[in-house]
């Protein structure tokens, strides 16, 4: 079983490769072998700058890459992460998803903690979202979205020479009363259509069927995401329990569970 702590269990007084060999030596990686399967980790999550250094010079991204990698040594039939990617750049995080990746592809179970939409839609084939410590909901990304989900986005971009906003909106609520209008930036327009309203085909007719007088150059519409979803259940904790606004008072926010 691998294990990354959400707090880095690293000494800063070692470099990089000191806690691997260490590491590999905990692990039964025979001698002859330890330099490649070190070199091999350091490689996929793109360590070779800092490896050498001790790690009290490491930023907290590169303490989380070092951390994940001593996870992974001795491929493990079991890989438990707590945030992983906190504090990683966007560039860092593709090399850490690709390596977890390549290890479920090879038969290793992951289990993990995060609270990126991003990381989870990466990675998860099942989410459990849990609040105040109790599991709300349990499954694909796609089952929580459809179950869970608050209605559709749509977008909307109209022509340059085109009327007020307020003629679109004033059309939408026509035929959908609940529509929100959410803000306009340039010639694009953004609406959230509510639950009630979640058929795709009466959209996308009356979308249609307005495009020339309504000025409309194009148009989408995209399923509420996960995080909308996230959102939606961290307001319902705040309103259970005021003191998760402070998170230092030991309250939890939910915990994402890919499994």
């Amino acid at each position: 079983m691998g294990y990354c702590p959400q707090q880095d269990a690293l000494d800063e007084f070692l470099t990089g490769w000191e806690h691997l060999r260490y590491y590999c030596t905990l692990r039964g990686v025979p001698n002859s072998c330890i330099s490649q399967v070190a070199g091999d980790l350091v490689r996929r999550l793109h360590l070779e700058a800092h490896v050498d250094k001790l790690v009290a010079t490491y930023s907290g991204g590169t303490k989380r890459k070092l951390s994940t990698a001593l996870a992974l040594l001795g491929r493990p039939d079991l890989l438990l992460l707590d945030e992983p990617s906190s504090g990683m750049d966007p560039c860092s995080k593709r090399f850490l998803w690709d390596a977890i990746r390549q290890e479920v592809r090879q038969g290793c179970a992951v289990v993990l903690t995060s609270h990126s939409m991003e990381e989870c839609q990466a990675l998860c084939t099942r989410l459990a979202i849990m609040v105040n410590g109790s599991f709300r909901c349990l499954g694909s990304p796609q089952h929580l979205k459809s179950r869970f989900g608050d209605g559709y986005t749509v977008k909307i971009w109209l022509c340059k020479e085109t009327s007020p906003h307020s003629v679109v909106s004033d059309c939408l609520k026509l035929h959908f009363p609940g529509i929100q209008f959410k803000g306009q930036r340039l010639n694009l327009l953004e609406y959230h259509v509510p639950k009630q309203w979640e058929c795709l085909a009466d959209l996308f007719r009356v979308l249609e069927g307005n495009k020339t007088f309504l000025s409309i150059q194009r148009y989408s519409i995209n399923q509420t995401t996960l995080e909308q979803v996230f959102i939606n259940f961290v307001t319902e904790q705040q309103k259970a329990s005021p003191c998760t606004r402070a998170p230092s008072t030991g309250c939890h926010q939910p915990d994402h569970l890919p499994i």
